[in-house]
């Protein structure tokens, strides 16, 4: 996932306070989900490679973060409409016919499954950009004060902590049965009986790790608030930040609805 090490580096985005930057990486995402034109989404997602270059990440692992995920799963997703058995139009590339009707891929499709690439390359690239460059408890902190509600803060965090050290525990478990066996495994019910059997024993891990992480939290005095060391400060920085993203928004829709007349 993301680590604390590529937040560290020094950047603009390091700088600034965490509440400040939810909010406003927030505002930005609903401003890109309100765009209807490619160009001023294309414009957008220049500006996240920007802003990713002015706080020191790398633009080859962050562009890789990006589109690792929407080819996968929003151009399947998307694939169906750019045909024009779905969406009718002007057809640009034939594709043959089918029961005497021309089909290929139209115009109009392939300006909506664009759009909705885009969008969500968009807004996937914010999303990196916030926890690339945010330290994951300072996060945490940050949406807390927030008024983001304690138990799902609470969840979120330890989702995120223990889900690591449950994969080891499955990867423990395949590699001991790998350990045991002689010659391939080609037996299909025992491969069956082995997977249910594994995901009894995880469950039953998870449940006697949750219980003693609870005890061990109580312990050490935990009351059903979980308290961060990090403390915030609104500085000139934050508040030029915060400027800087409401006249980007205004630009933005300005620019998405003159496009539109």
């Amino acid at each position: 996932m993301f680590s604390d090490d590529t937040a560290a580096r020094p950047g603009l985005l390091q700088r600034l306070d965490p509440r400040v930057k939810v909010v406003s990486f927030l505002g930005l995402l609903v401003t890109a989900a309100l765009v209807r034109h490619i160009p001023v989404l294309a414009v957008m997602y220049l500006g996240t490679l920007l802003l990713a270059a002015a706080s020191g990440l790398s633009l080859g692992f962050f562009v890789k973060r990006v589109w690792l995920f929407v080819p996968v799963f929003t151009g399947v997703i998307v694939l169906p409409a750019t045909f024009s058995f779905v969406t009718h139009g002007h057809i640009v590339v034939p594709l043959g016919s089918w029961f005497g009707h021309r089909v290929g891929l139209t115009g109009q499709g392939l300006t909506t499954a664009g759009l909705i690439v885009i969008r969500v390359a968009t807004s996937i690239s914010l999303v990196v950009l916030l926890t690339l460059t945010t330290p994951w408890t300072k996060l945490l902190a940050a949406l807390r004060s927030l008024f983001i509600p304690r138990m799902f803060i609470l969840v979120l965090g330890m989702a995120y902590r223990y889900l690591f050290h449950l994969l080891g525990s499955v990867t423990d478990m395949y590699t001991a049965r790998k350990a045991r066996m002689v010659g391939a495994d080609t037996d299909v019910a025992s491969g069956r009986a082995f997977v249910s059997a594994g995901a009894g024993a995880l469950f039953g891990k998870a449940h006697a790790l949750s219980e003693e992480v609870y005890m061990a939290m109580v312990a050490r005095g935990y009351t059903g608030e979980a308290r961060g060391l990090a403390r915030f400060r609104f500085r000139a920085v934050d508040a030029a930040w915060s400027a800087a993203a409401v006249v980007t928004a205004v630009l933005v829709l300005g620019g998405d609805r003159a496009l539109g007349r």
